[in-house]
Parts: structure tokens; C-alpha cells; sequence
């Protein structure tokens, strides 16, 4: 890691600590009992340890929610999926992890692969402004979204609106499908979403330290530790990237 400039502390941490927002809607990298924590709380308690600050977590309930308060000054990283809509207002790193997203169907549905689903008439609920949502309003061209605030929100209405499929994370939608007897999740995947960290357009020297930081706990095996230590199956360190 590059010694830390007067450029990246007043990149990073303007106010003498940093301002992290995490979203705690992704319950594969967040918990909040007995005290807030996960992957993402883990990493972020690392970069503000290297930094030499306190730690201040600003809480969203979605990365909807986080993304669109890039702009307004509320944090200055954020740990959250890396889409193109977001890179308008977010400088993203490389990702420090992947996580598959597929289906989950109910009983008795017709729908077998992936490419069934995208069809006229069909309809999948999703997490709104979720990085998989971003990822199927720029691919699907015949099946309709149906939108809902969070993860926990959009089973709800899968089930209680009797949609025809469920779009998620591959590890939650697996415990969603013991919840729902006789649904199944579709083998193979319509989209890997990277988990990275962001810092606002026009911070370039803290854009660069954070791409920094994401490679060196890829590299000496921390994300793998801290995937250990929170016990999450179904996600993994992303691969080496050059840093720029």
C-alpha cells in the first residue's frame, strides 16, 4: 500500500474519519446482531484501520439507496455492486468479490433454464435498483420486472402475487428456496454482480488508493478470511486486476 498523501486524506476522510455507506439489505455481506458486521463492515473496519481514523457507517437499506446518495455527500466509500448506471456518479475498484444471480421458480413451473424465463407474460420479481435488476432491465427483452423494496420484500411478493420466478443472489435464493416448498432454482446463472468499492466521481487520488487497498486484501488473503469468518457460502474472491 502507497503511503497515504494530504490528496487521498482529503479524498477519503475530509472530516478526520471515514464515512462508509453499506448497504444491509445484502444479508451475504452484512448483519447487524449483536452489533453491525459482515464482510463489507469487516473490510470497511480494515481501510479505516490503514487510514488511521475512526469508522463512521452510514446505513441504507438497499444499494438503490446507496448508489443515489453518491452525489449528495453522505459517505465517502461505499461497498457495493459495480454497474455501469452507477459509474456515472461512482469511481468503482476492481471487485473483491463475485456472487452468482439466478432464479428461483415455484412448484410446478414450467420454466427449466434460464433463457425459458425471458419470455411474453412472464414475471419476475426483483429487488429494486439491485445490481441483478440493473443487469436484467439492460438484457431481458420479453419478460416484465416487478419491483420491490429489498430482497426480503420482493420473496414476499413472488409468492404472495404468485409471479412466475424470483431473481436473487444464487446463496440467498437457496435459503429462500427451503422456505417454499416445491420451488427449485434454475441451474447456471444470468449474471455474476461483482462486489466493489466506490468512492464519488472526481476523488481521483482516493479512487486510486481504494483500487489499492481492494487488491491488496485479494492478494494477501484477507477477503478470503473474512468470507471464513462470517461463515457465507457461494461467493467468491474475485481475481487479481491491474490496478490503473
Amino acid at each position: 500500500m502507497a503511503e497515504i498523501s494530504s490528496a487521498v486524506r482529503s479524498d477519503l476522510i475530509p472530516g478526520g474519519k471515514l464515512r462508509v455507506g453499506i448497504n444491509f439489505g445484502n444479508a451475504l455481506l452484512t448483519k447487524r446482531d449483536p452489533a453491525p458486521g459482515g464482510i463489507a463492515v469487516d473490510l470497511a473496519r480494515e481501510l479505516a484501520q490503514r487510514l488511521g481514523v475512526p469508522l463512521e457507517i452510514i446505513t441504507h437499506e438497499s444499494a438503490g439507496s446507496l448508489a443515489e446518495s453518491a452525489s449528495t455527500g453522505a459517505w465517502e466509500v461505499g461497498f457495493l455492486g459495480a454497474e455501469p448506471q452507477r459509474a456515472n456518479e461512482i469511481s468503482f475498484t476492481a471487485p473483491y468479490l463475485e456472487i452468482d444471480s439466478t432464479y428461483l421458480v415455484p412448484a410446478g413451473s414450467p420454466l427449466r433454464t434460464i433463457a425459458d424465463v425471458d419470455r411474453e407474460g412472464i414475471r419476475i420479481a426483483v429487488s429494486a435498483k439491485s445490481a441483478y435488476d440493473l443487469h436484467l432491465s439492460r438484457t431481458l427483452k420479453d419478460a416484465t420486472l416487478v419491483r420491490a423494496h429489498g430482497g426480503p420484500a420482493a420473496f414476499k411478493l413472488f409468492v404472495s402475487d404468485m409471479l412466475d420466478a424470483l431473481a436473487g443472489l444464487k446463496p440467498i435464493l437457496v435459503k429462500d428456496n427451503e422456505k417454499l416448498p416445491g420451488s427449485r432454482l434454475l441451474e447456471g446463472r444470468f449474471s455474476v454482480v461483482q462486489q466493489a468499492v466506490g468512492t464519488p466521481k472526481g476523488r481521483d487520488a482516493g479512487a486510486k488508493y481504494l483500487r489499492e487497498f481492494v487488491e491488496d486484501v485479494k492478494a494477501t488473503g484477507l477477503v478470503a478470511r473474512v468470507i471464513e469468518k462470517n461463515g457465507i457460502r457461494g461467493v467468491s474472491v474475485a481475481p487479481k486486476a491491474s490496478i490503473q
